[in-house]
Formats: C-alpha cells, structure tokens, sequence
C-alpha cells in the first residue's frame, strides 16, 4: 500500500539549536499514528514542516508516493492537511461559527458567504463535539470550550490527514472520550491521523503505532502492540522514571490552614464547604463547567462571592481583591499560562519576580535587579528549571519549563496555602514527574496545597483526599481505596455515595 505520507531525513535547524536530525516517519491511509516526546524533542517543529508553517532545511517529503514541497498552511489545507494547535489561536471579539469558517473564507477570498447556512452547518460541527451556541463569541468560552473550537475548525476542513497537538490537554474525561470517538470515525473514512500527547493512556487507547523523538532524532517508530508503556516512557525519557508520583504521607491533625463554610457566588457555585489541613494535597475533580476553577478563584478573592465565611489558620478573614488573599499568604495558579498565568514576552526573572514587587525594590520604589535576579536564580533551582538566561523570554522555554516559572512565582511570596488550577496541562511526562515531586516536597514543609485536574490518575496518585463537584455543589468526597476512577465520575455526572454501589 501507498503511504499517504512519508516523511525521509528531515532536518531542521534554528541557528545554532539542531531542532531536527534526520527524522522520518511513515504514515499510513486510515491510521491513527502517535507521535510522542519530551517538550523540545521535536514535535511541534516536524507538524508545522508538514503544515507549511516551516520549510525543512533538508529531507524529503512525499504525498501518495509523490514528493511534495508545501509552502504555507493554506497549501496544506488544498492538500487535505489539518493542523489543530496545541496553543489557542482563536480570534477572541469574533463569534464561533466565524472562527470556525475562517480558513474556508480565506481559501474563497473575494466570495460573499452565506451567514444564516454557515452558522447552521458550523452549529452541526459543534454538537459533535459539545451544545456550545455557535453565535457566542469566543472569549465568553471557557478554555476547554476553545479548545473544542479549534477542533470543530478541523472537522469543518475536507482532511484527509488531520494532526491534532494535545487536543485533550483542556478537555475533561467525558469531552476527551467524545472526541476520541469522532477520531475513530474519520479512521473509518480513511482518513489519517497524528496524535500528538503525553497521556499514555490515550496513545494506548487510540492508536496503532508510535513514533518517539527525543533531541531531534527518531529513536524509535513501531506498532504499540509490540510495546509497553513503561518501555515508551524509558524511550521517552532516556532513562527509567522509578516513580511518576510522590509516596503520600500522613496527614496532620492540627487546625485547618484553611475552612471554608458555606461560600458562594449565587450562580457559579453555592454552599461549598472544605477544610485544608498543613501538609495536606486536596484534589478537586468534577468535568467542564461544574464550578471548580470558579471556587477556587472565589476563594482567593479574584472572583465576588455572595455568600459564606473563610477562615485561614483558625482567624476569620475578609478578603476584598487578590493582594488581601497574597498577604495572607494563599496564592492561585491559573490553569491558562498563556493569557493569565504568564507574561511569555517578557523575561524569566521579571515573570517570577512579578508577583511580590516589595521582595527586590528598596521599600518599594527602586527596583533591585540584583534580588531580583537572586530571587529568580533560587525560585529556579527550587523547581528545576531548564533555561538559559534569566534575561531571555519566557516564550523561549518548553511548555514544562514555563509551567515551572509560573509556579516559581506564586512560591515567591512563601505561601502557605495554594491552588494549582491544572499545574500540568501540557507537560510531558518527566516534568510531570519533577512537578509532582516539588508539591511534595511544598506539602512536606507544612504547605496545604489545592490541586484542580482534569486527568483522574493525577487526581488519584498525587491527592490524599477529592472533592468532586458537580453543577457547582459538591456531590462527594473519597480518599483512601475509595479514590478510583469509576467513584470519581460516578461523583461529576452527580451519582452520589448513598445513590449507587461504590466500589
């Protein structure tokens, strides 16, 4: 059979930086292909080569058996080339269906198109993927619903190869699984595809052969039935990750670092009620809009609530705006570094230092760059950052890396109590691993920390106890052998203890 394509020695250099080395890949009619690595092996390099973002520096590359050159995404798009972004690119003041047309209208630039036929059929695509009006615009969306925007542009293009880049990075479980089954239907068309993610679980689910890339280089391609994943994981890494989360400790019995009775904000959420104890990783699970994120913003006064009382450390506390919860030491990271989390053009040391201006100024007027960079060089080692310069943009770094500077910001200002909204979307499986390591080592010292997550093992390997909540109430709790995946989304689909077997 004729490969649909086949890519033979590419390479690609950024000056100095050797981004790819000689990297091949074979891609079959009807194949879901994953294509797996570290973030800076390659991988987002190779897709934008055969999108036409990039031009290779070297190699070949051919379509159906013949070679090809594709010189911009447009061009891809005529090939039946499909690219879904890992990063949102989504134009924010527009609404749904116009995004979702948007690389149709350029391809028919000069004709005029029908609106009220574009927004029912662009309607259709999305209920596929999720209810979500198609006349809304698109910052009124919350971050997985984008997400599921850009693959319903995807869908709407006539592919006959689609690469999706972490699709599922910003889904919950339920959305993740629909579109997992929209995949093996366009499998059953013959259509091609390249799955790019660091879930094993996905790639084990989904697809029929892997590709592993790491430094640039193809270090192994073959069907995954002949494969474990502990062996991709060694393939992926170089070395064997002995333990992917943290032994959990036992739990203190002191006063709460932090109670919360009864908060709300009269739409989003009411009567949450939780203790967090010194030491203590609380995980909070529940699928796409049920309020998780909302509460947790609601707790650190970045969002109103209307109603309920906080206590931190036993003293009821008042807390009118995001400065009042930092001084009393409880800190919020948010699950989208790219548009709240990060300023990505600007450098490492002003990112970590950005949060606590008072730490590297002389009283607050004339900035320090020598604490500043001090600060910066500590808050780094603490969380294993891989940089070069403290000088250079954050947008230079992995999406590992800058999710370490982000979190090297919040432990700026020594907290006590924080809030990880999704702390490793987007991660690869080693900073995984370094990440879980730094919130044991924060919840070792007395740190109470909040994890927010979409994936149910991380809830389960890294939490002592979750929270799960459903429609903006909490449906349920469970720790110990209670913490399984079934229990847990029994919980979000609001199937509570006394309402169903628990296993």
């Amino acid at each position: 059979m004729t490969a649909l394509l086949e890519l033979r020695n590419i390479s690609k250099n950024f000056g100095p930086v050797k981004a790819l080395q000689g990297v091949s890949l074979t891609l079959q009619p009807g194949e879901i292909h994953a294509l797996a690595g570290e973030n800076g092996a390659g991988k987002s390099t190779l897709m934008n080569i055969i999108d036409g973002i990039l031009r290779p520096d070297s190699g070949e590359m051919l379509l159906d058996g013949a070679p090809v050159t594709i010189r911009s995404p447009r061009e891809a798009q005529k090939l039946g080339i499909g690219l879904v972004h890992q990063e949102i690119a989504l134009c924010p003041d527009i609404s749904v269906y116009e995004n979702i047309w948007m690389a149709h209208a350029a391809r028919h630039a000069g004709v005029l198109l029908p609106h009220a036929e574009l927004r029912e059929k662009a309607q259709q695509v999305m209920n596929r993927l999720a209810p979500i009006p198609v006349t809304r615009k698109v910052r009124d969306l919350s971050l997985s619903e984008q997400q599921l925007v850009e693959i319903a542009k995807a869908l709407t293009l006539d592919c006959r190869l689609l690469i999706l880049d972490e699709p599922t990075a910003a889904l919950t479980e339920p959305e993740a699984q629909t579109l997992f089954s929209i995949v093996r239907q366009l499998q059953s068309q013959g259509i091609a595809v390249v799955y790019i993610s660091h879930r094993m679980a996905e790639i084990f689910a989904l697809c029929q052969h892997i590709t592993i890339l790491r430094d640039g280089r193809t270090v192994h391609s073959a069907p995954l039935q002949t494969m474990t994943q502990d062996e991709v994981i060694t393939r992926l890494v170089g070395r064997e990750l002995s333990q992917l989360y943290p032994d959990k400790r036992p739990l203190s019995t002191t006063t709460p670092l932090l109670d919360v009775r009864g908060l709300g904000d009269g739409k989003r959420f009411n009567n949450i009620s939780f203790q967090l104890r010194p030491g203590e990783i609380l995980g909070i699970g529940g699928l796409m809009g049920a309020g998780r994120s909302e509460i947790a913003q609601g707790v650190c006064a970045l969002t109103r609530i209307t109603q309920g009382d906080i206590c931190i450390k036993g003293q009821p506390v008042k807390l009118r705006d995001y400065a009042q919860s930092i001084a009393h030491r409880m800190v919020y990271l948010s699950e989208d570094r790219k548009d709240a989390g990060l300023f990505l053009d600007m450098p490492i040391d002003w990112n970590i230092s950005a949060l606590d201006i008072n730490a590297i100024s002389h009283h607050g007027l004339t900035l320090s760059p020598r604490r500043e960079r001090q600060q910066a060089e500590a808050l780094g080692q603490q969380v294993k950052l891989k940089k070069g310069k403290l000088s250079d943009p954050v947008s230079s770094l992995s999406g590992g890396n800058q999710q370490k500077v982000a979190l090297a910001r919040v432990l700026s200002v020594q907290p006590e109590i924080v809030f990880l909204d999704e702390p490793t979307r987007g991660v690869d499986v080693s900073a995984k691993a370094e990440i879980y390591q730094i919130l044991a080592q924060l919840a070792a010292q007395g740190v109470g920390l909040v994890v927010i997550s979409s994936e149910l093992p991380e809830l389960i390997g890294l939490c002592d106890r979750i929270m799960v909540i459903h429609e903006g109430h909490i449906s349920g709790e469970v720790s110990g052998d209670a913490m399984t995946e079934e229990n847990l989304m029994r919980l979000a689909a609001g199937i509570t203890q006394a309402e169903a077997t628990w296993h």
